[in-house]
């Protein structure tokens, strides 16, 4: 049963979902003059809702010593936060306001959606993944 998509309809009315698009991590490529760099998929969208974290969001994550703006982010869809051994993580969240997101840690993960800890990236005008048009 899928619970979620039977209060979805109730959330949405406080906190609308929003357009996001998902840059999926492929892995390190190693550039010419030796140094490593991350290289991704090509852009997903989805839609997903944004919102604070919660305490015992914050108290999941106290011990992993993590830092910068932080929100947690429910996905209809699935992301991967980092998982050495399977090569994975370091995904890439953007907002419509052209924010970029690195997938911290997923906090809860099923067949149909996700919610996951992300953290704001610093970039000086971030090139936009896809242009939003309104009628």
């Amino acid at each position: 049963m899928n619970l979620h998509g039977i209060v979805t309809g109730a959330i949405n009315t406080i906190n609308p979902p929003v357009l996001l698009s998902i840059q999926v991590n492929t892995g390190p490529t190693t550039n010419p003059d030796g140094t490593r760099a991350p290289t991704y998929a090509p852009p997903q969208t989805c839609t997903g809702q944004i919102q604070p974290l919660q305490y015992t969001d914050i108290i999941q994550m106290e011990s992993l010593i993590l830092q910068g703006e932080r929100r947690k982010i429910y996905i209809n869809g699935n992301v991967d936060g980092l998982v050495r051994v399977e090569n994975k993580g370091g995904d890439l969240i953007t907002d419509s306001d052209g924010n970029v997101w690195l997938v911290a840690f997923v906090s809860e993960d099923w067949p149909d959606w996700c919610a996951v800890a992300v953290t704001l990236q610093d970039q000086v005008n971030p090139p936009p993944l896809w242009s939003f048009t309104t009628s």
